[in-house]
């Protein structure tokens, strides 16, 4: 019987991409691959005339010359350029490529080794929680933190002292073995030996020849100064340590920033709202602020100072990481109206109230109420015509 044409077997045009085609490949593969239709003669059948017709439009010479001589370009009778030398399909190529990304341990897979990164010992994560003024400063901390760590009896080996663990039978110390299914040759990791290519006849004690056990580490860890929430800190090699000698896994600290009582930060800089007393802020003084350092500054109020002003100190916020420079501080007043007043104080503010001019003392507050006056008297003359 004939065979099918190439393009039509993938369902692609004579002028389709490289792209188009492996995007039919993998569609077509997917649909007819043995794994997923066992049994089925058919199904095996067409899988292998999809990926003959891969093997030969995937690769732009033996394209070209199917393209020129048809079929005849690889039937080795003579009619096109290939003779019997590049006749047949096989697994070489872009072919174990794209079967090793859709199928795992398929094709490609019978290349690859077991490396100590198949069994490095997992990254860790541990939150942490600090102070403002921590994050200002910087320090010192110590944690302690449940690991995986090296078995000190067999130093990671799994094997009992005086033994060693010696090559898997079942793989030939390979770490994987390799299987015949159908139409192909299968790779995969030896469950004997979990890919180690060594297996432990006489475990150790301690660990029960894992070469781990699970124990507490005590770590010293340097916060920089200035800090931010969210900050990660990476300890390399302090996290699981590694299956039977390999490489740790990494420490992450993940830092978080307790709220303060009265700072807010934004980035590098710090903000405080300090109420201020009705007077001071009508007649104007000073008052004493605290700084995330632990000090006191002190601000000065200029005469009509209202709700919402902000001043600003210069070099008073946060520090910078890596960097001898600091933030600024901003300090935004609230003007306190006063409580609990005595009989006498109450005079004094009316008489102040009697005496004053509104359109002086209260600018806003007048100039406010005459716009909605305004606005009021436009409205009732727009009714009233």
């Amino acid at each position: 019987m004939d065979k099918q044409d190439y393009y039509e077997t993938l369902d692609v045009s004579r002028s389709a991409e490289a792209g188009d085609i492996k995007s039919a490949y993998r569609k077509l593969a997917m649909k007819y691959h043995p794994d997923r239709n066992a049994g089925d003669k058919g199904a095996e059948q067409k899988f292998k005339e999809v990926s003959e017709a891969y093997e030969v439009l995937s690769d732009g010479e033996k394209r070209a010359a199917y393209d020129r001589f048809g079929h005849a370009a690889f039937d080795g009778n003579g009619g096109g350029p290939a003779g019997g030398g590049d006749s047949g399909f096989n697994f070489g190529g872009g072919f174990a490529d794209i079967f090793d990304e859709m199928f795992g341990d398929f094709a490609g897979a019978r290349n690859r080794g077991t490396s100590q990164q198949d069994t490095r010992g997992s990254d860790l994560r541990y939150n942490m929680e600090i102070g403002l003024e921590e994050a200002f400063s910087g320090k010192q901390a110590t944690i302690r933190v449940p690991s995986a760590a090296t078995c000190d009896s067999c130093a990671g080996s799994g094997a009992a002292k005086g033994s060693s663990p010696v090559t898997c039978p079942t793989c030939q110390g390979r770490g994987r073995v390799r299987a015949q299914q159908g139409f192909f040759t299968i790779e995969r990791t030896c469950a004997a030996c979990q890919g180690q290519g060594q297996v432990i006849e006489n475990p150790c004690a301690a660990c029960r020849g894992i070469g781990r056990v699970q124990k507490e580490k005590t770590l010293s860890v340097t916060i920089p100064a200035g800090v931010e929430d969210g900050t990660r800190i990476r300890l390399s090699g302090e996290g699981e340590a590694g299956l039977r000698g390999a490489p740790a896994g990494d420490l992450y600290i993940f830092l978080s920033i307790a709220a303060h009582l009265y700072f807010q930060r934004d980035g590098a800089n710090i903000y405080l709202q300090v109420p201020i007393p009705m007077t001071k802020a009508s007649l104007g003084g000073s008052i004493e602020v605290p700084t995330v350092d632990g000090g006191r500054a002190r601000v000065k109020i200029p005469e009509g100072a209202q709700s919402g002003h902000q001043f600003r100190l210069r070099g008073k916020g946060m520090s910078v990481m890596r960097s001898p420079s600091r933030g600024d501080m901003y300090i935004r007043a609230t003007v306190e109206t006063p409580l609990k007043l005595s009989k006498r104080q109450k005079e004094l503010l009316k008489e102040f109230e009697n005496e004053s001019s509104p359109g002086k003392t209260s600018p806003e507050s007048e100039g406010f109420h005459s716009k909605v006056r305004d606005a009021c008297d436009g409205l009732t003359g727009s009714k009233s015509d």
